[in-house]
């Protein structure tokens, strides 16, 4: 797997998210991540717990990510930040190779499509998450939200797509498609033109308004989804 550039402006590509995408929510690698981000709220900004929690959610609704509101109003270390909190957590106990989920990549028809990541992690914490599940060659490339870059560029922020397409080399919007958790992120690829499938677990409330054109419960109905993606159905 590389990171940037890609070379087939001609050919459609698919993004996957990594983060409560690729892996399950029930996993709760969300849940500890939340935690490590509260504790650095409380810790760097000399808040009450209560008052951390409340800041960090704040943010996340406010910018898509905790980090941005810290660097736009705090001039936190994003790079430290990562170090305390994305790269602090105990992945290895947790995510686990998953060969049904590689089975589904394999079978896609690498010669029909590109297959990128994209996500708001940076990238260490998106290599590390694909390496643990056992499927870090089957992806061509990695787009993820630079924590060097001031201001930082992120889901659902046009130019985070934007620069996704330029990394993989592709040129036409109609030729991108997508599959993330967040309802926000599928709203806004849609928006752009993309075509996007919006995961929503089965044990996750399904939105009153679908945030795309597609809504699924599991990754593997990505092949009724994007059937001439695969090399079977």
């Amino acid at each position: 797997m590389t990171v940037p550039n890609g070379t087939n402006p001609g050919k459609p590509v698919l993004f996957f998210d990594i983060d409560n995408c690729l892996y399950p929510r029930s996993s709760k690698v969300q849940d500890l991540m939340a935690e490590l981000i509260d504790k650095y709220f409380q810790e760097h900004l000399n808040l009450a717990w209560d008052d951390a929690v409340k800041l960090h959610k704040e943010y996340y609704t406010n910018y898509g990510l905790a980090i941005e509101g810290l660097v736009r109003h705090h001039q936190i270390d994003p790079l430290e930040y990562n170090t305390k909190v994305d790269d602090a957590l105990p992945l290895e106990g947790i995510i686990k190779p998953n060969p049904e989920l590689r089975q589904l990549l394999e079978d896609i028809d690498r010669s029909k499509v590109t297959v990128w990541l994209l996500t708001n992690a940076y990238v260490t914490h998106g290599k590390r998450v694909v390496k643990l599940l056992g499927i870090d060659d089957l992806f061509e490339g990695l787009t993820f939200c630079d924590y060097a870059e001031i201001p930082l560029v992120c889901k659902p922020h046009e130019n985070m797509y934007r620069k996704a397409m330029k990394h993989a080399g592709v040129e036409r919007m109609e030729d991108c498609y997508f599959v993330d958790d967040s309802f926000a992120n599928c709203a806004a690829a849609k928006k752009l033109g993309w075509t996007a499938a919006h995961l929503v677990e089965e044990d996750v409330p399904q939105p009153a308004v679908q945030a795309s054109q597609y809504q699924i419960r599991h990754l593997r109905e990505l092949r009724q989804v994007y059937p001439q993606f695969f090399k079977s159905s």
